[in-house]
């Protein structure tokens, strides 16, 4: 389910309200990878510069974290898979690889809501970037 920015911080008041401590945050800001990636004949066997930027919400349970890394979402393991997914192969669309990225975030039933940007770093000569935005609910209780 594609929602606009209003929709999402309405849908995360919602599942706030369902949870006992609210909603956690989880930032991933700026990941530059190199990945095979394009529908196009030349970007094949060509590794292009891509940025990915996450925003999860996890669910807070209010309990003592205890300083344990078990207790939270662990962005390392986030970046790990996003890493692994990116050295799986080529993938043609940045939507693919977006809608990857948020299968695998939101396989922990902690993380609520995900949003995903991918961007094509080096595509044209005179635009910073290219790419795409998508924000996904869980549907595990």
């Amino acid at each position: 389910m594609v929602m606009s920015d209003g929709d999402l911080r309405t849908a995360a008041r919602a599942l706030a309200d369902d949870t006992d401590g609210g909603l956690r945050r989880i930032l991933v800001r700026d990941l530059v990878l190199h990945c095979e990636i394009g529908a196009f004949r030349h970007e094949r066997g060509v590794r292009q510069r891509v940025r990915v930027n996450l925003d999860l919400a996890a669910r807070d349970e209010g309990a003592p974290l205890g300083d344990d890394l078990r207790n939270v979402v662990c962005y390392d393991e986030i970046v790990g898979g996003i890493r692994r997914l990116v050295e799986a192969g080529h993938v043609k669309l940045v939507e693919t690889m977006a809608e990857r990225i948020a299968e695998m975030c939101l396989a922990d039933a902690r993380v609520r809501i995900v949003r995903v940007r991918v961007e094509k770093l080096d595509l044209y000569p005179d635009i910073d970037s290219v790419g795409i935005e998508i924000e996904r609910i869980n549907p595990l209780p």
